[in-house]
């Protein structure tokens, strides 16, 4: 979501004449800002109460290094717990018992579930290059309204799947949710390929909206919940990176649309495969065992155990979930109960990064990226939208590289001083007379850091925190409001932001684009807490000690 945007040729619903920009996805961290509770902190030896008040608590893995093997073979290592107070005084809880390697396998099975943010990425896509062809086999290219909702209609349709997918994976599972989801991934790939009317063009594209909406929502459910807590955000990261990886796809796919008109039709055709690979390739994978445990499914949590971390885990990992519920017995988690006192501030921590992701500026960049190349003489729309889009790819992977070592707090607060720099180097490209020889050149140099800014946090981390920061009774309906109102706001955004640029001109709202992400450091710096090297049961105890 969070994620990378796209320049799309066409128009909005209403008639605009634009470069539509479609969103990708990225995500969420978060702190709360817990008033004065006693957090116990529980291992197998130790717990310590204090007042969070005046506690910054951080978890670190010590003497840890992990190598490509890691992502295949989850190793344990010392662990410690410290929490310092403000006076300085610095506690420290004994670690678990060291274990060697893990014989579990996680990698393929978050493979899998990648193929629903290739998907994602696709489907945002694919509409770039195909859409100008489809609207002269279909008979409105003088219709700018229609082509509009063709594009449109992937947005409106992804909202309501982002909404419904929480939902689906605590009723279903999150294996199932995929499946069921595969559904009108296939039906409306299928129907955009064959269509022969704008109308059944429209309905394709709406059902592709809805299962790339759901699976917005589960992929970073379902790799944050299988993930081994010391590899969880390179491998979470891998989300954002395949969402790029499909909207290139895309991008490669459209190649041969110059030689032959009709290929658009095979373009959306392709995403049927994936559809297919994904719906197959969940009846093989584990459920989340997270999820198996809150259904009362014992022997089966511990089965999914032993395939993702390894018969020698079992034991500790059940433990860390029993602690984490604390014995409660409490009813799964309802909508209204995202907005109470206890949850709200997590909550609304997530919502306000998708709001500051939004308002960052992303749409604008890549929007104008093409007119920007041009000035300084790549007149190819391919080039240019290629450019981004390796740079997106090529900043995501390095993200994940240092997602677990520098951590994710210091990875947004990197990433958006990155992009306010790059949004106030491309306002003043644009406006000041001492650099007009050299505008076109510090435009395309602003937007290529400001796109390698993003992809190193404000894009893959939001996804990758939600599921972290989310306590497990809320985690899935609390990571699809986010991500429906990440949906929402990016819809209005696209619908008035010719109107705001046209009002106050483009170099006005690069600099307020500039301004708000100084905000979101501020914002982040004082409410957002470090996640890295917690388990998901750590993570919820200290963020909601009163389960």
């Amino acid at each position: 979501m969070q994620g990378l945007t796209f320049a799309v040729k066409g128009t909005t619903g209403f008639g605009l004449q634009t470069h539509r920009v479609l969103p990708g996805i990225g995500d969420f961290i978060s702190k709360t800002g817990l008033r004065s509770r006693t957090l116990c902190m529980t291992d197998r030896t130790n717990c310590c109460g204090l007042n969070l008040g005046s506690v910054t608590m951080e978890t670190e893995l010590t003497s840890r290094r992990l190598g490509f093997s890691g992502f295949f073979r989850s190793s344990v290592k010392p662990r410690s717990v410290k929490a310092q107070a403000s006076d300085g005084d610095i506690e420290e809880s004994s670690a678990l018992n060291t274990q060697g390697k893990s014989s579990g396998t996680v990698l393929p099975y978050v493979g899998v579930a990648c193929l629903g943010a290739i998907l994602f990425g696709y489907h945002l896509g694919v509409v770039n290059g195909a859409l100008e062809y489809l609207a002269k086999d279909l008979g409105i290219v003088e219709n700018t309204v229609l082509q509009g909702w063709i594009v449109s209609t992937l947005l409106a349709g992804a909202t309501v799947g982002s909404f419904t997918g929480g939902a689906m994976a605590d009723k279903f599972g999150r294996t199932r949710t995929f499946q069921l989801d595969a559904i009108p991934l296939t039906i409306g790939a299928f129907l955009c390929a064959t269509a022969q009317s704008v109308q059944t063009m429209i309905i394709g594209r709406l059902l592709a909206g809805i299962g790339i909406g759901v699976t917005s929502a589960i992929v970073p459910l379902y790799i944050s919940e299988i993930s081994p807590t010391e590899v969880r955000g390179a491998l979470g990261s891998v989300n954002q990176l395949f969402i790029c990886i499909g909207i290139l796809a895309a991008l490669v796919a459209g190649l041969p649309l110059a030689g032959n008109p009709l290929w658009w039709r095979t373009m959306f055709g392709i995403a049927i495969v994936p559809s297919v690979l994904l719906a197959l390739g969940m009846a093989l994978s584990p459920e989340s065992p997270r999820w198996l445990f809150q259904q009362g499914k014992i022997p089966e949590a511990e089965k999914s155990i032993k395939i993702l971390f390894g018969k020698e885990r079992v034991a500790e990992v059940m433990h860390d979930l029993r602690t984490a519920t604390q014995g409660s017995v409490e009813p799964e988690a309802g909508w209204f109960d995202l907005f109470s006192s206890r949850y709200w501030k997590v909550v609304s921590v997530g919502a306000a990064l998708f709001l500051f992701q939004q308002l960052a500026g992303i749409n604008a960049v890549v929007y104008y990226s093409t007119s920007v190349f041009r000035s300084a003489g790549i007149a190819s729309d391919v080039a240019a939208s290629a450019l981004v889009g390796a740079s997106n790819v090529f900043g995501t992977a390095i993200a994940s590289s240092l997602m677990d070592k520098q951590g994710r707090k210091s990875l947004l607060i990197t990433s958006f001083t990155g992009m306010a720099a790059s949004m106030m180097l491309l306002s003043l490209a644009f406006t000041w007379k001492l650099l007009a020889p050299y505008s076109g050149t510090l435009a395309v140099l602003g937007t290529i850091l400001y796109v390698l800014s993003f992809s190193l946090g404000a894009g893959p981390v939001p996804a990758l925190l939600l599921p972290e920061i989310f306590a497990s009774r809320i985690r899935a309906k609390a990571v699809s409001l986010s991500l429906g109102m990440h949906w929402i706001s990016n819809f209005v955004i696209g619908l008035y932001f010719l109107s705001v640029v046209n009002k106050f001109g483009i170099s006005s709202v690069y600099l307020g684009f500039s301004t708000v992400c100084l905000l979101a450091v501020l914002y982040i710096a004082s409410n957002v807490v470090e996640t890295k090297g917690r388990s998901l049961e750590e993570i919820e105890r200290a963020l909601n000690p009163a389960i």
